[in-house]
Formats: structure tokens, C-alpha cells, sequence
């Protein structure tokens, strides 16, 4: 028997059983399910700005600084060169953003968001909101705060060890 822990519950309980597996029970399932509805809400939000869920995470990106070129950015995004230079091929079009030659190397590209890119990241975060506030609906803050954690512990429980 697996002894407790100090939250008084077993540190390695099985919580499903290979031969009692219902697809449509498991955490992967579910977690697969809220994502998809998630990203639905999003793209639906993200529309009146015309913004793709391929265009938004970029300008998202260059606006709080997390990247100023195109690798970094296709890092941060978790897509490919060939994705992100696509999608800053579309941003650029709108005029939401400009690609500069580095002075000192031109093969380097820095990437800055015009008036109007920097305008339209400003809405991002309230679209993201919205989106997941709907499906907050009738979830207390202690509820969430629950769910939270333990998300933030299974991710923990899955992180590689080092």
C-alpha cells in the first residue's frame, strides 16, 4: 500500500485502470475537448479584430517583448520558420508590422509592430478574456483557483525529471 502523503492521500494512486479505460472519461479527453472549445471561443473573438489564431499569438508576442525576430518568435509561438514567416507575411500586409534589415547583419530581421499593430495587440488580451470568461460561467473564484492548481501540479507531475 502506497503510503499517504501530507495531504493525507496516496502519492502514486492509479486513477485509471487500462481494462475499465472510457475514452470520453479520461483527463486527456477532456483536457483535448476544452482546449478545442477554447481555441473555437478565441477565433471567434479574434474575428472582429481579423486576426487569425496564427496572427494574434505573434503580435501578442512582439508586444510584451518576448521576441524581436523571427526564430525567436517562431520559438515562443511553438511553430515552425515556415508557419511564422507566413503569418508575419500577413501581418505585415495589414500593416500591423515591419520587418528591418540589421544594420550590422543584414541576414538578421528584427521585427517592430506599426501604430496600428500596437493598437490592435492592445485588444488581444480583452478578446482572450472574453473568451475564456464565457467558459468560467458559473464558476465560483475558489473553484477556478482549484482547477488552477491543480493543473499547475499534474503539469509538474509531468515535467521531465532533471
Amino acid at each position: 500500500m502506497t503510503p499517504p502523503t501530507a495531504s493525507g492521500t496516496p502519492e502514486n494512486i492509479a486513477h485509471y485502470q487500462g481494462d475499465h479505460l472510457v475514452a470520453e472519461d479520461s483527463l486527456a479527453y477532456l483536457v483535448k475537448q476544452l482546449y478545442q472549445s477554447l481555441q473555437r471561443t478565441v477565433d471567434k473573438e479574434m474575428a472582429p479584430l481579423d486576426l487569425t489564431a496564427m496572427q494574434w499569438r505573434p503580435l501578442a508576442l512582439i508586444a510584451k517583448g518576448w521576441a524581436d525576430n523571427p526564430v525567436e518568435l517562431a520559438r515562443c509561438a511553438g511553430m515552425d520558420t515556415g508557419a511564422m514567416t507566413r503569418a508575419l507575411d500577413r501581418l505585415e500586409a495589414k500593416g500591423l508590422l515591419r520587418r528591418l534589415r540589421c544594420d550590422h547583419d543584414r541576414r538578421m530581421v528584427k521585427l517592430e509592430l506599426t501604430e496600428e499593430g500596437r493598437a490592435q495587440a492592445q485588444r488581444i488580451p480583452y478578446a482572450l478574456a472574453d473568451a475564456q470568461n464565457l467558459h468560467l460561467k458559473d464558476i465560483s473564484p475558489e473553484e477556478l483557483g482549484g482547477f488552477l492548481l491543480l493543473i499547475r501540479r499534474m503539469l509538474a507531475n509531468g515535467a521531465p525529471n532533471e
